[in-house]
């Protein structure tokens, strides 16, 4: 049920009741205190004052759990700035993870805010390493962190795409030293422009890398160069996606972004890291001077190998030559006796056949002879086993009055077989009669 106001507790004003608060808190939290937060909002004020919002975020879901307004005076942030800037080589801007000290204070128009009043900058350096070792461990674990350091740089390494700003000093340092390098040497350097410091570096130089990538073809190496420019304009090259960019391009990557303290993410993914444009470009003219020493020394042996080689295989043909004669000279002798000893051959096959078709001519006769001679003894072989045929003849044994008694057939030859009734056929010489067995 609600309450009616009385006269008897008299009504605040909003001005007295935010000063209420003021002392209140005053009186509650009297001393600074350290802060974990994040920045989500830097805003450097013309007056030289610096207003924040500091944001705490749930780990899981990355929603806000936490807000509070800051604010670094003047002073105080002439101060602080430079000094986080230099330990961190990263610049105070949003998005970074901070360790500050706070006094509360409560203005009875502007509110609750935190009155920033020191800042240690180990804590964000720290924060820094574990966003680095989780992008790199991230690549690791896809399986590209190492592949752009696996490719081998070409031995010629003359056509060379440039990711740098054009108004840069270190790319100007950069064709100086390639355009004047001592040993003459011919390089063609082309410039992919792109935005080498504050919150646009990402998406610039992977813009710049995706034209690289669209004519490939025609480069040898990419150098990624960054000449002058604060330390701490260095996040830019500490992202995921450059990274993975970087790590998986077709082509060798050289890093000089001129810096020598800390590795960014992508000079620890790319192929060689240097510290400057020009150690850069120093890098390539050496590379190719190696290559053309390595020319030069192949040439000079050449000269000192070859004309050794032509008189070795000079004397070698002359020894040939040399010999010819005599191995043909052997060759021929050798011929001749195989040739000899083919016609003796030849000579004593057709010796041996005609000795083999005279001794034939002269046992032809004797052959007849044998012939004739089997021949009268098998026919008179012959006539006598005609007459002993004859001899044996049924028809020569029933003239002489024998007879044959047949049952059903076949010669009967024990009367045993014979039984009353049976009917028997009897042949003589000049026919046969039928008998029954009595």
């Amino acid at each position: 049920m609600m309450e009616n106001y009385s006269d008897t507790r008299p009504a605040l004003s909003l001005v007295e009741l935010n000063l209420l608060v003021k002392r209140g808190l005053k009186a509650c939290l009297p001393d600074t205190y350290w802060v974990q937060a994040e920045l989500s909002e830097v805003h450097a004020h013309y007056s030289g004052h610096c207003y924040l919002e500091l944001v705490q975020k749930d780990k899981r879901s990355n929603a806000l759990v936490a807000k509070a307004r800051g604010v670094i005076w003047h002073t105080t942030f002439c101060r602080l700035r430079p000094y986080f800037e230099r330990e961190t080589g990263q610049a105070f801007v949003a998005g970074i993870q901070v360790l500050v000290r706070v006094a509360v204070d409560f203005h009875e128009l502007y509110g609750y805010s935190l009155n920033v009043v020191d800042i240690d900058p180990t804590y964000t350096v720290g924060d820094l390493a574990r966003r680095r070792k989780e992008i790199l461990r991230h690549l690791e674990a896809e399986g590209i962190l190492t592949l752009n350091k696996e490719l081998e740089l070409p031995v010629l390494t003359q056509r060379i795409a440039v990711v740098s700003s054009a108004t840069a000093a270190g790319y100007g340092d950069f064709c100086h030293q390639l355009a004047n390098n001592p040993f003459g040497l011919v390089f063609y350097p082309r410039l992919f422009p792109a935005v080498m410091q504050g919150d646009r570096v990402e998406a610039s130089v992977i813009q710049a890398l995706e034209r690289i990538y669209a004519e490939a073809d025609r480069f040898d190496v990419v150098v990624i160069i960054r000449g002058g420019g604060a330390t701490s304009d260095l996040s830019g090259f500490d992202t995921y996606e450059l990274a993975a960019h970087c790590a998986q391009f077709p082509l060798p990557i050289i890093t000089g972004i001129g810096h020598e303290r800390d590795d960014t993410v992508i000079d620890l993914v790319a192929h060689t890291r240097v510290k400057t444009p020009t150690a850069a470009a120093e890098l390539l003219v050496n590379h190719l001077y190696g290559t053309a020493q390595r020319l030069a020394d192949l040439t000079d042996h050449l000269y000192q190998v070859v004309p050794d080689r032509l008189q070795r295989e000079r004397e070698r043909l002359d020894g040939w030559l040399a010999r010819i004669p005599g191995r043909v000279q052997l060759r021929l002798q050798r011929e001749q006796f195989r040739q000899e000893r083919m016609v003796q051959r030849m000579e004593q096959a057709w010796r041996t056949r005609c000795l083999r078709e005279e001794h034939r001519l002269a046992l032809q006769p004797r052959l007849e002879a044998a012939l004739q001679a089997r021949l009268q003894r098998e026919a008179h072989r012959l006539e006598l086993l005609a007459q002993q045929t004859e001899a044996a003849s049924p028809d020569r044994l029933l003239q002489k009055g024998y007879s044959i008694t047949l049952k059903d057939g076949k010669a009967v030859t024990d009367p045993a077989v014979l039984q009353p009734g049976d009917v028997v056929t009897t042949r003589v010489a000049h026919g046969t009669f039928k008998s029954k067995i009595i």
